[in-house]
């Protein structure tokens, strides 16, 4: 027998307001220590969980509080996200049909999110003992031994002492009403829950069959990741409570009495009885059981008061009698109807998002590097301070090809600054210096113009096509382009491999980073139509990478391999890099959609997928690497990563209808404010963020910029498919 603790992650916490609204319920809270009321039951559970899953269950709107939440503690869990609330009995009702997909005998542990249980020991100890029960086909709730007679829980009436059959549940009952049951030996109703899945499930097609039947439809296919997202069929599912729905009709129900302190910190003066719900700076003269919260940057003093809460946060405060904290939700009621906006957390998110991007790509970082980011002769520098200096002690080929497919980038979107310039005279001192009498491209030279490195690198001979290819698309010397791309062309063609791609140099000659943007510069100018042997080129790349460079059986790409294109032996075939997942995942999505792939298009979606495993919820960013188990291998985090995911995720919601749609643009959203916290007013940039959140003061890497104008260039396209509204887009 394993125990899946699930944990329910609904609820608004109405009661608590305002620290507790819909956008941040008290479950994320820090109501009874350090850590929130959420992760304090992981916590809890997590070792119940030795041999199964942890599972929690939370909509949609919930999903990024819970992955940091969980990020935070370093625990991992399955979310199992609901498109919409339909209340407990659904929600059970899908873990448990989750559950029992994974394991037919599997016990679900099902805990609510956010109560207090400071005796993690013993919570254990009840749930396991509970758990036996639960196998032999049983219900069983923890029933709370009372310490006083609380009008605010609901009862159990057992049949007997000990872990016996329920005589009856009954609702939350008047003071007096609560006095007797406690003297008849009543217990507290926890709404915590132990039970096998089938068990339950049998006892929802029983009484509930409509709920059943929904809950098994909404779960998908694949239920791997960490999250699962339940299909529209969990909406038909009706909206009931698992009390009405099973509990009070069943005749399989049990509890087990346990004495370990608990509270449901339902309201505030539940918090206060927990001793630990103080935050802020407080003053208190003459004060007396008096619960104070303050957000940051302010001070509650009190004079000659009792028995009450103070509880202000940046837009609301509230002082109530800690003798009417169950009757809050009645002002809830009030400022939902006279002061709506107050009733949630305000939204802190950038409501532009996107024409932000478009006016600091106009005024601040074209501008910049199209002056202070070019020499004199018109080759481009490598690297700028954040104060817009140059430094370098190199010239490698792929800045100026990056610098010339941005500028010519730039124009086609209709920037009115000197882009023809920057790409006629990039392009004039490229040929000059770094074309060898073979037609290929050497790799780098010293800042003084002389050859440092003569070698043939795969990769600077990509985004030399790469650029050639936007130069051609711009009107600007086509005749040089075509033959200069025919040579390498024909390079290509006596030098590709036996069996499939091309060699890089150094110490990794097999890998997929080079090939990769040699599939996009062999995409771009097949787009040209010049000649059809680059279509040959793209589409053998795009079968190496559908064969050997993405796992057959994970889906997701890997970096390095041997000469028979096999996972390279040790850490090097282990490396998945999550921006690497996005870029291919976009290039394989326009292969496919230009060749009617579907297998390419099918492969590029699961791509996007993986590099989702590798946002980092904490900092809302792609981090750098994982390994072929997909686990944090690297949580550092480069700027360009954020752009491909900005990228692929508008890419991807422009393919997709329906909530799968708004799913993509919501991540594009996230992509597009992790973005900007690399990018700087004056138009440079941090390229490294490190996993405690402090960026590597270091000089802005000219050659980001490429990947921020492939960003700004699927915005573009997005917002003239009309899937963003935002405007204007354009550079001009």
């Amino acid at each position: 027998m394993k125990i899946y603790p699930v944990i329910m992650c609904g609820g608004a916490g109405s009661r608590l307001w305002p620290a507790s609204r819909p956008g941040r319920p008290k479950q994320f809270l820090p109501l009874t220590g350090a850590r929130s009321l959420f992760q304090e039951t992981v916590l809890r559970v997590a070792p119940l969980a030795a041999e199964g899953d942890v599972v929690v269950v939370a909509g949609l709107g919930h999903a990024d509080a819970i992955s940091a939440e969980l990020a935070a503690i370093g625990i991992e869990a399955t979310i199992l996200l609901e498109p919409e609330a339909r209340d407990s009995g659904p929600a059970m009702a899908a873990a448990a049909a989750f559950v029992q997909r994974r394991d037919p005998d599997g016990v679900a542990a099902i805990i609510a999110s956010d109560h207090h249980i400071p005796d993690a020991a013993a919570f254990q100890a009840a749930v396991r003992t509970a758990a036996d029960e639960a196998a032999r086909g049983r219900i069983v709730t923890l029933g709370v031994t009372p310490t006083w007679p609380s009008p605010a829980y609901g009862y159990i009436c057992p049949d007997g002492a000990g872990l016996t059959a329920v005589k009856r549940f009954v609702e939350k009952p008047d003071a007096a009403t609560a006095a007797r049951y406690l003297a008849d030996g009543f217990l507290w109703n926890s709404g915590n829950f132990i039970v096998s899945a089938a068990a339950l499930l049998d006892e929802l097609t029983r009484h509930a069959p409509g709920i059943a039947e929904a809950a098994r439809a909404a779960l998908p296919a694949d239920l791997t990741g960490p999250l699962v997202r339940l299909n529209d069929a969990f909406r038909e599912a009706p909206r009931i409570s698992i009390d009405y729905a099973v509990m009070e009709k069943s005749d399989r129900t049990s509890v087990l009495p346990v004495a370990f302190e608990w509270s449901d910190v339902g309201a505030w003066d539940s918090v206060l009885a927990t001793g630990a719900g103080h935050t802020g700076l407080h003053i208190g003269v003459d004060s007396a059981g008096t619960l104070v919260r303050a957000a940051d940057g302010m001070v509650v003093a009190t004079l000659g008061v009792s028995n009450i809460a103070v509880i202000a946060e940046p837009d609301a405060v509230l002082v109530c009698d800690l003798s009417r904290a169950q009757d809050v939700k009645a002002v809830v009621d009030r400022v939902k109807a006279e002061a709506p906006r107050h009733a949630d957390v305000p939204d802190a998110a950038e409501r532009a998002p996107y024409q932000r991007f478009g006016d600091w790509m106009r005024t601040a970082a074209l501008p910049l590097w199209a002056t202070l980011g070019v020499h004199p002769d018109g080759a481009f520098v490598e690297t700028l301070t954040l104060e817009g200096r140059p430094v370098e002690s190199r010239r490698r080929a792929r800045v100026q090809t990056r610098q010339i497919y941005v500028f010519a980038r730039a124009g086609a979107q209709g920037w009115t600054g000197p882009w023809r310039e920057r790409v006629e005279k990039g392009l004039e001192q490229f040929l000059a210096g770094y074309l060898r009498p073979d037609g290929a491209v050497r790799n780098a030279l010293n800042a003084d113009g002389s050859v440092l490195d003569d070698g043939i690198v795969l990769y600077e001979q990509a985004f030399t096509l790469l650029a050639l290819s936007a130069v051609h698309a711009a009107g600007i010397r086509t005749d040089l382009c075509e033959a200069q791309a025919g040579r390498m062309l024909d390079r290509l063609f006596a030098e590709r491999l036996p069996n499939g791609g091309w060699k890089e140099s150094g110490d990794h000659p097999y890998q997929a980073n080079a090939n990769m943007h040699l599939f996009e510069a062999a995409q771009a100018w097949a787009a040209r139509g010049v000649d059809p042997r680059w279509n040959d080129v793209a589409d053998s790349l795009a079968e190496l990478a559908l064969t050997r460079f993405i796992d057959a059986e994970g889906g997701f790409l890997r970096e390095f391999f041997d000469a028979d294109w096999n996972p390279a032996p040790g850490a090097d075939g282990q490396l998945v890099e999550p921006g690497h997942q996005f870029e291919w995942a976009w290039l394989l999505s326009r292969h496919a959609l230009n060749r009617g792939d579907e297998r390419a298009m099918a492969a590029a979606k699961r791509l996007y997928v993986h590099g989702l495993r590798g946002v980092d919820p904490r900092r809302g960013v792609a981090i750098d690497e994982l390994d072929d188990s997909l686990a944090v291998r690297s949580a550092r985090a480069r700027l360009w990563p954020q752009t491909e995911w900005l990228r692929a995720a508008l890419a991807f919601a422009e393919l997709a209808g329906g909530s799968e749609r708004e799913q993509r643009l919501a991540e594009a959203r996230k992509a597009a404010a992790g973005l900007a916290l690399y990018l700087r007013p004056n138009g440079a940039w941090r390229d490294k963020l490190e996993p405690a959140g402090a960026f590597i003061d270091e000089p802005a890497p000219a050659s980001s910029l490429y990947h921020i104008v492939g960003a700004f260039d699927q915005v573009c396209a997005a917002a003239e498919a009309g899937i963003i509204t935002e405007a204007p887009f354009g550079l001009n």
